[in-house]
């Protein structure tokens, strides 16, 4: 058999030890053309049920007719480039592959046809292993229902994810991957990471072609990065987890309010200002459909860090007088006014960088980086701002709503509030 360090690229070390270990469940492969996700995850498959008798795997394409010359076709590669040939049944109708000593067995299926999905049974063991080729074909709720099904009659699963990342953050596999999860780990590759003989010298020309030719799509489709859709409002989020540490050493906190109940969420927010350098940090959020004001004001509570002033919709006075009432804060109003959200917008826009920790504020992280200039009737973006998907964005503005109007920042407005 041959080494295995001969088949997976140096980037991929660290997660096979994972793997090994059964650190996660979920592991999520993102990353550019070239980057050999899919041949690590075939050979992981390959190699993991050799090794136990009661594995089987399920492995998934959203469009059936795509499965045999995508990813059958890639793990009868990773059992010839084990060397273990004769040890595996390859079968076209339907498509699966035996591990004849054992008798367990791969099967392929799309989603297309959920009732295949459900039907599906084995023998002996259960379905260790699954894997989502190309997973943005998929949505949300098809992943879900699908490891529902799949995800039972063991003690142990690993479930694999490849894609190429899309361009647009608001993706739901872009914003997925936002989210912590203690049993996911996301990893990233590109066809740098790879020895260049196991790509060829063509590729690196076609993709150093489009580098100098067109680099926002090399940077999607070789990088594997979120080069977004030309429409995204804030360029200046950084997502980063903001330490006890750092909390620790903020003093220009403030908090705003932006009230809801039925449909739209009430949401409370934090955030440190730091002037000099002109970077917001926003390390705190509340954000829930149905609260109470007196239940609001029970989590802010339970949440808030430090007595800092906190500023909430005027269009709620009744809301803000209720919470008042409830002592142990402060609750001032916003003074709107005319262009008051452009304003507000755009002082955000302007400043070096929006830091919104995605583990504390996830809702928050959401919004900043999905949130998109509205459209014409044709698609095309125009210079206006949305009123929907940006509560958190309203409760960020009115918190620093005193520093736009002291011009903390000569940004060079003559608006004013």
């Amino acid at each position: 058999m041959i080494s295995l360090r001969q088949l997976i690229a140096p980037s991929f070390y660290d997660v096979h030890k994972m793997i090994k270990e059964h650190k996660y469940t979920h592991y999520v492969f993102s990353g550019g053309r070239g980057s050999t996700k899919s041949s690590f995850i075939s050979i992981e498959i390959i190699l993991n049920m050799m090794k136990d008798e009661n594995a089987n795997a399920v492995v998934l394409r959203k469009i059936g007719n795509t499965l045999e010359s995508s990813v059958f076709n890639q793990l009868i590669w990773a059992i010839q480039m084990l060397g273990v040939s004769a040890y595996w049944q390859i079968k076209k109708s339907p498509l699966e592959l035996t591990y004849i000593p054992y008798g367990n067995k791969i099967v392929l299926r799309s989603s297309d046809d959920p009732i295949k999905l459900k039907s599906i049974k084995f023998v002996k063991g259960y379905s260790r292993y699954n894997w989502y080729e190309e997973w943005t074909e998929f949505t949300a709720e098809e992943t879900r229902s699908i490891n529902q099904s799949l995800l039972r009659g063991g003690d142990k699963f690993d479930v694999y994810y490849s894609y190429n990342p899309p361009k647009s953050i608001s993706n739901w596999v872009n914003q997925e991957v936002l989210i912590n999860r203690n049993d996911r780990y996301v990893h990233k590759s590109t066809y740098l990471d790879v020895p260049k003989e196991w790509l060829g010298e063509q590729f690196f020309i076609e993709a150093e072609h489009l580098k100098a030719t067109k680099p926002k799509e090399y940077a999607n489709e070789y990088l594997g990065e979120i080069t977004g859709t030309g429409g995204i409002v804030f360029d200046n989020v950084e997502l980063k987890e903001i330490t006890n540490e750092e909390l620790s050493r903020y003093d220009k906190i403030k908090d705003g309010i932006d009230f809801g109940f039925a449909v739209d969420p009430s949401v409370y927010t934090q955030n440190h200002f730091d002037k000099t350098r002109r970077i917001l940090y926003i390390f705190n959020e509340i954000y829930e459909v149905g609260l109470s004001n007196r239940k609001l004001w029970e989590k802010i509570i339970e949440k808030k860090i430090s007595h800092s002033q906190i500023t909430a919709d005027s269009a709620e006075p009744k809301s803000i007088a209720e919470l008042n009432a409830l002592g142990q804060m402060q609750v001032l109003s916003a003074k709107k006014g005319p262009d008051s959200v452009e304003f507000g917008v755009k002082w955000l826009q302007k400043l070096d960088k929006i830091i919104i920790d995605p583990i504390r504020c996830p809702n928050t992280a959401r919004e900043f980086t999905t949130y998109e200039y509205d459209r014409d009737k044709d698609g095309n973006f125009i210079s206006r701002y949305p009123d929907k998907n940006n509560h958190s964005i309203d409760a960020t503005r009115y918190s620093r709503e005193q520093d736009m109007k002291s011009n903390t920042i000569n940004f060079g407005f003559n608006t004013i509030i």
